[in-house]
């Protein structure tokens, strides 16, 4: 099975910046059209929501709109991870974030077609 390793969450301030990394244990082919990693979170007493997602061949994007202008995801084929720059942080954007891996077939959906799951990093975003 795939392995996602997380890393980079942790307690900041508003408005403050945090770098989140996910590195998948096997190597991920790039001419796999349908291939996408992406990044999720769960916050308490809410359901799990898509924050951003990157096909990995063409590096086709989707942010969730709460986090659009202020999120980036990038990735780095050569380390078989994907980074979630996130900056100007809000409280509400403090959750459990989660990095998967699938095809699914829409971006936007992609929360329900995801295969392999992390097992969380959690961000604290303090006022």
């Amino acid at each position: 099975q795939v392995q996602l390793v997380e890393a980079g969450g942790g307690l900041v301030q508003a408005g403050g910046s945090l770098r989140l990394s996910c590195k998948a244990s096997q190597r991920i082919y790039r001419d796999y059209e349908m291939y996408a990693m992406g990044w999720f979170r769960q916050a308490p007493g809410k359901e799990r929501e898509t924050v951003a997602v990157i096909r990995w061949s063409g590096g086709d994007t989707y942010y969730a709109g709460s986090v659009k202008g202020r999120f980036d995801i990038s990735r780095d084929s050569g380390k078989n991870t994907v980074y979630l720059q996130m900056n100007r942080l809000k409280s509400e954007d403090t959750a459990v974030y989660y990095c998967a891996t699938g095809d699914p077939q829409s971006l936007q959906r992609a929360v329900s077609g995801m295969n392999y799951w992390g097992k969380g990093t959690l961000v604290i975003v303090s006022s």
